[in-house]
């Protein structure tokens, strides 16, 4: 991937004091399997990759493994590296970071596999390693071990799955963690074949791991909450259904300066990366950023602090400037209306103020931005309206 000055350097990021060339990270899964795929992920503009998760014995997968759970999601049952540690050291490694490739080791799931990889895979090149468990109380021990013995920077990968995972972030800072990713798959999930009347993964129980865009909104407000409650702490990644560079540059205004993607590679080719960096560069000039960091944590100062009870002033533009029609007559705004408020006669459209409970849906539907909505001015109906909503929810969360 080549780097100019009005491109591709404007989606440049620094993750542990290491320059990659943008912010897409290819995470740890089928697409980094060897050296093969991820020097195909570097090739096509990951600015890292993340190795399959190095173990002290090679996976053996169940037959189907991986398959679609919706249009953008998919359900796994797959497990870790299926190649010896002693592999990737000797060879996928060092042929991935001698073809150019910024290399991350995932490395699990046990302090004792820890142990004696960590070191090893340091050896080998990489210039970072990042550490996966199932439990929290694995991964500590595993980060205090792999600290105090290699000179390169340690990630704890996080799961949704944990309990309270924003506290679990505490703690591996608190350990001295240089990175987090944000988040690991969510599961166990099910999906079942009705054709066939079973399920559709055949790992032990039939239960997989999801990801891609189901996930996106758990990840991101898990990015969002970290990168809230430790502001000062920089090298967060968000991993968890980026299928576009609107996805990525919801995570940078969360609070994450990388982006991991692995599903919408499966689903579209690794060759997506490099649209996906395009698209990134063309969307900061739509939105008026000069850079990536610009974007950076910009929806932050920008969280609710109360609720906002407030009423829509409706406008409909049902022509562009030039003439030519705005609205397409989709009728999606009538159809997502649960309270039958809105009618569209175009060029005309029609609101039933008494109906309508300002839910947003018609505006948020609508392809062309013909209808749109602003807050009106806060009646004092309305901010008693909040008052009173603010004391139910102080009384509930003190039940």
């Amino acid at each position: 991937m080549k780097n100019n000055h009005n491109g591709e350097n404007r989606i440049a990021i620094e993750f542990c004091k290491k320059k990659l060339q943008s912010p897409f990270i290819l995470t740890s899964g089928p697409l980094c399997y060897g050296a093969e795929g991820m020097i195909k992920g570097h090739q096509a503009g990951a600015g890292a990759v993340v190795t399959k998760t190095i173990r002290l014995g090679p996976a053996v997968n169940p037959i189907g493994h991986i398959a679609r759970f919706s249009q953008n999601s998919l359900i796994n049952t797959e497990k870790w590296a299926d190649i010896p540690f002693e592999q990737w050291c000797e060879t996928e490694i060092p042929l991935t970071v001698a073809a150019g490739a910024t290399v991350i080791a995932s490395v699990g799931h046990t302090l004792k596999e820890a142990k004696v990889i960590a070191a090893e895979v340091e050896k080998a090149g990489s210039h970072m390693i990042e550490l996966v468990s199932y439990r929290e109380e694995t991964l500590l021990p595993m980060l205090d071990f792999v600290k105090a013995r290699v000179s390169i920077p340690v990630i704890c990968k996080l799961s949704g799955n944990w309990n309270d995972p924003i506290e679990s972030a505490k703690k591996c800072i608190e350990h001295g963690a240089d990175g987090i990713c944000a988040i690991d798959s969510i599961g166990p999930v099910l999906k079942i074949d009705i054709h066939k009347a079973r399920p559709v993964m055949f790992g032990n129980d039939g239960y997989g791991w999801l990801t891609g865009e189901a996930m996106r909104p758990i990840a991101l407000r898990i990015v969002a909450e970290i990168a809230m409650r430790f502001p000062d702490y920089k090298n967060i990644y968000g991993s968890g259904g980026i299928m576009s560079a609107e996805n990525a540059l919801e995570y940078v205004m969360a609070g994450a300066i990388g982006a991991g993607v692995c599903s919408v590679g499966i689903l579209k080719g690794v060759g997506v990366i490099r649209r996906l960096n395009d698209e990134l560069i063309k969307l900061l000039d739509r939105l008026g950023y000069p850079d990536i960091q610009s974007a950076y944590r910009s929806a932050l100062a920008n969280f609710p602090q109360t609720e906002k009870i407030r009423h829509y002033d409706f406008h409909f533009d049902p022509f562009k400037a030039d003439g030519s029609p705005k609205c397409i007559q989709c009728k999606r705004c009538e159809q997502v209306c649960c309270y039958d408020a809105r009618r569209l006669e175009f060029p005309a459209m029609h609101v039933d103020a008494e109906r309508c409970r300002d839910c947003g849906m018609c505006i948020d539907i609508c392809p062309t931005a013909a209808l749109t909505g602003t807050w009106a001015e806060q009646t004092e109906y309305e901010r008693d309206k909040a008052a009173l909503s603010a004391d139910f929810d102080r009384e509930m969360r003190a039940c």
